[in-house]
């Protein structure tokens, strides 16, 4: 409990003990009762009357401090001293519930924020200065001590150390690095000492970018949020004067009539709506659900930029997933080496992986491996990307061309075809066909357990779409239970393909697009719903997604929709637990059949309801 809510108990203390000891104090002078009742009444309701005033000042009349402000304050006037006091109280109960439902949201957004470094160690002159990391260069080598935050992203350079990755991903299993691997910033250092080059400014580090995501979900507000902004700013307002015309009216027509006017009576019943009309519940446990639920979301490495994001995924019918790096690990390994008439397997690997060179694609990096050899880049020159077919090359003054089978047509080579499954990357130099190499990729071991989670929460279509082959595509689709498979398709092409899904939905169901590559972030934006590998993902990619996986676990995606749905329920059980309540006691108050005892739980007793139950959204069990 923080400072400020232990002072706001102390004060609910001593007034609850003063109004209690009050009770039992026999009844004297009016005006000593009133001046007794004053003090736990300022006690515990001096700042919301000074909410209540500066809100009239800047012309911010109609919220939750004004009501309850008119409420008290006319409630003491008609001598009702007790219920002014108790209003006050526990709707000063109700704010601390809802302070503490809170500040429990934001610990456990705390937990992300602590990955944030404080410095960078550098070594100078043989010891270690302590740097701001916004001032550290790309390409400087830092160095990371047992128990210290990587602070940066880069490549170790020198030692071996378990980084614990549990703020980042969810997953309480430490990864093994040593040198050459690729770290990012906001892991912990468990064990060993690391030098590491820095790949990246601290401002584009994953670190940055993960706390800028998280920091600025607040901003982007879902429907229901939305909703209820609108409703309290006619709702409020509608209310006082429905009051002040119930004050009034019934009055008037009594007089007219020849009745007894009985304006304390009514005054009485006009204070009572508008405790019970206080909106508190709903401006407050609506976003709170959702914080918490964006809060329980990112505790398990899925980070929504978001409250309408988590909303649209709650009605997320169509996933469409890219299959390198999404639904398969991205790492290739040479199975096949076909050589053609006139060359050999060796040359084969050799021509290829030198024309591939300068590419870190997963399938050029598994060539190079194959090859074996260092490669001195010197002997490669006017290299030419053909995006979606392949490579075109000097290699040793001989134009080499690898890459798929579209290329070779584009060339006019005939090529062969491989009986394997596997991406085929085929070879020619000087124009002559000179075999294929066959890479196959790893399915990832969540991949199949994600399909299935997707259909068991409702998804009606899981859809793959790859620029590899039919056969390999058909494979992967075959053994992951994936509904429809596009292959052999341009980036520009999946575009199309997720515009024609989009085109055929209806306008209620969301779709998804899953993808990890710079080349995905055209498709991740235009779906209504982006969501992107974070782990080994793209900073394009990251950038123009809407949900990041930050352990490029796919299963997560199934997951985070069930924390979408499960938040959603929360949202509308509060909304209808609490509009039920207040429209009926409003009624009720309104012929005089509810007094401000009611009034007290129609309020506070709703709102502390609707903040408890809004606090399940941080909770969630496989």
């Amino acid at each position: 409990m923080t400072k400020k809510q232990k002072k706001v108990l102390i004060r609910i203390l001593i007034a609850a003990v003063l109004v209690i000891a009050l009770h039992f104090i026999p009844a004297g002078n009016q005006y000593l009762r009133l001046g007794l009742y004053l003090v736990p009444y300022l006690i515990i309701g001096y700042d919301i009357l000074k909410k209540a005033v500066l809100g009239i000042i800047h012309g911010e009349v109609f919220d939750e401090n004004f009501l309850m402000a008119v409420a008290t304050v006319g409630a003491m006037i008609l001598g009702e001293y007790a219920e002014g006091v108790a209003v006050m109280l526990f709707y000063q109960i109700g704010e601390l519930f809802q302070s503490y439902a809170v500040g429990k949201s934001r610990r456990n957004i705390s937990q992300l924020m602590d990955i944030r470094p404080d410095y960078a160690n550098i070594e100078v002159e043989g010891r270690l200065e302590q740097t701001d990391p916004d001032e550290v260069a790309v390409g400087t080598v830092i160095v990371v001590q047992p128990g210290e935050k990587v602070p940066i992203d880069g490549v170790v350079t020198d030692g071996t150390a378990s980084l614990n990755t549990s703020a980042l991903t969810g997953e309480s299993l430490p990864r093994e690095v040593r040198e050459g691997d690729e770290v990012i910033s906001g892991c912990v250092n468990m064990s060993g000492v690391l030098r590491i080059r820095t790949t990246k400014a601290f401002g584009e580090s994953t670190v940055s970018k993960i706390l800028e995501l998280v920091e600025n979900s607040s901003m982007k507000k879902s429907r229901s949020e939305n909703f209820i902004t609108r409703f309290a700013r006619y709702y409020t307002p509608i209310v006082c004067y429905g009051a002040l015309a119930l004050a009034l009216v019934p009055p008037v027509i009594n007089l007219i009539m020849g009745n007894p006017a009985n304006f304390a009576q009514w005054v009485t019943r006009a204070l009572t709506t508008l405790v019970i009309s206080c909106p508190c519940a709903l401006v407050i446990s609506i976003p709170l659900s959702f914080f918490g639920g964006i809060g329980g979301a990112s505790a398990r490495g899925i980070l929504v930029k978001g409250s309408v994001y988590l909303e649209e995924l709650a009605q997320t019918k169509y996933v469409v997933c890219d299959k390198t790096g999404t639904l398969t690990r991205g790492v290739f390994e040479v199975t096949q080496v076909e050589a053609a008439e006139g060359f050999s397997g060796e040359k084969l690997l050799e021509m290829a992986a030198y024309a591939e060179s300068y590419s870190n694609h997963p399938i050029s990096k598994s060539l190079k491996e194959a090859y074996g050899g260092e490669i001195d880049m010197a002997r490669v020159s006017d290299v030419e990307e053909i995006s979606g077919h392949g490579v075109q090359a000097y290699v040793d003054g001989r134009v080499v061309a690898a890459g798929n089978r579209k290329l070779m047509e584009q060339l006019g080579i005939a090529c062969a075809a491989p009986e394997r499954t596997g991406t085929e990357v085929h070879v020619a130099v000087d124009g002559r066909y000179a075999g294929y190499i066959l890479i196959s990729d790893v399915v990832k071991p969540g991949a199949a357990k994600a399909v299935a989670g997707l259909k068991a929460a409702g998804v009606k279509q899981v859809v793959m779409l790859t620029g590899d082959s039919r056969r390999v595509a058909d494979a992967v689709a075959e053994e992951l239970g994936v509904d429809v498979v596009k292959s052999e398709l341009l980036p520009g092409d999946k575009v199309t393909e997720v515009e024609k899904l989009l085109a055929g939905k209806d306008k209620k169901e969301m779709l998804a697009f899953v993808g990890d590559g710079i080349n995905d972030a055209p498709v991740l934006s235009r779906a209504d719903l982006g969501i992107a590998m974070g782990a080994l993902g793209s900073d394009a990619a990251i950038e123009a997604a809407d949900i990041v996986l930050m352990d490029d676990d796919p299963a997560k995606i199934a997951v985070a929709m069930n924390i979408s749905r499960k938040t959603l329920r929360i949202v509308h059980q509060n909304i209808v637990f609490a509009l039920a309540v207040k429209f009926a006691c409003l009624a009720l108050g309104a012929v005089g059949f509810v007094n401000m005892w009611w009034a007290i739980f129609a309020d506070v007793g709703v709102m502390i309801l609707a903040v408890l139950n809004a606090t399940r959204a941080l909770q969630y069990k496989d």
